[in-house]
């Protein structure tokens, strides 16, 4: 990584333009991605993120697949702008799946009775984690990606395409690629009303 840590947060952004045209090895993308699974935090050291990559034909096949299904549920709806977004995420070299394992959560409601309710809002927790540390990573690489969440439209179909378990819940899809124009500059609320500092 060339990049400081808070140029990579700075330079984060949202990149719906991209191309398959990735100078990132397969290997690295896969070191990125086990990299995260393994540092980053979860409640309880509970571990429950479940990631999987799709490349090349299984890429395709996820927007393939994210089209269809999109397709049946708006009917007869003008599909003009869906099919460019969907097109604008098939165009890309690669998409990250985030998972969550329910057979874990469970087990630490059992386990943990008094915080029960609290385990699923850690483990949407440790999620955003995961799904910010790749996303940086993709980033300090020179890749671009943006956060899709079409799920639960998708879940079972994605599930039997790629014998997924079943405790498995999808939390979010991670489409990247080489970004071929820049985002829009981005605007910001007033940090006064966002942060408290008392001494």
């Amino acid at each position: 990584m060339t990049k400081d840590f808070y140029s990579v947060l700075k330079e984060r952004r949202s990149y719906y333009e991209i191309n398959k045209d990735v100078q990132v090895s397969d290997e690295r993308i896969k070191e990125i991605v086990e990299f995260a699974v393994k540092y980053t935090p979860s409640a309880f050291n509970s571990q429950t993120a479940r990631l999987v990559v799709l490349t090349g034909e299984a890429h395709d096949k996820l927007w393939n697949i994210t089209t269809e299904t999109l397709r049946k549920v708006m009917g007869d709806r003008d599909f003009t702008r869906t099919q460019q977004k969907m097109d604008s995420f098939k165009a890309g070299y690669g998409t990250v799946l985030f998972f969550e394992d329910e057979k874990v959560i469970e087990g630490l409601q059992e386990q943990f009775a008094s915080y029960a309710d609290n385990f699923p809002l850690w483990s949407h927790q440790a999620s955003g984690m995961h799904q910010l540390v790749v996303w940086s990573a993709l980033e300090a690489e020179g890749l671009g990606a943006s956060l899709q969440h079409y799920n639960p439209l998708i879940d079972d179909e994605v599930k039997k395409e790629w014998n997924i378990p079943s405790n498995w819940r999808l939390i979010a899809q991670m489409p990247f690629g080489n970004p071929t124009t820049e985002p829009g500059e981005k605007e910001f609320n007033s940090l006064e009303d966002r942060v408290k500092i008392y001494k």
